[in-house]
C-alpha cells in the first residue's frame, strides 16, 4: 500500500473540488468546503490552510470525504 502523499491545504482543496466540494468560506486558517449529497444531505469538511497537512488530519479529511488512498492518488494525478 503506498504511503500517504505530503499535501498542503490548497492541494487538498483542489482534489476535493474535483469531486464536487465547493469552497464556501474561510474562517481563520481553515477553508470550509461543502457538498450536498442526495442521501446524506450537506457534507461539510474543514481543511486547514497549512503548508503541510499532518497525516492524521489528512486521514480524517479522507474519511469524511469517503476517499481511499487510491482515490486520492487518482485525484492528484499521481501513481500509487
Amino acid at each position: 500500500m503506498p504511503k500517504l502523499p505530503i499535501l498542503s491545504g490548497k492541494d487538498m482543496i483542489k482534489a476535493l473540488s474535483k469531486i464536487g466540494y465547493l469552497h464556501e468560506r474561510t474562517k481563520g486558517s481553515h477553508a470550509i468546503l461543502n457538498k450536498t449529497d442526495p442521501i446524506k444531505g450537506k457534507i461539510t469538511i474543514p481543511v486547514p490552510l497549512h503548508p503541510e497537512l499532518a497525516k492524521g488530519t489528512l486521514k480524517s479529511i479522507m474519511n469524511q470525504a469517503e476517499l481511499s488512498r487510491g482515490d486520492l492518488f487518482r485525484l492528484l494525478g499521481k501513481k500509487g
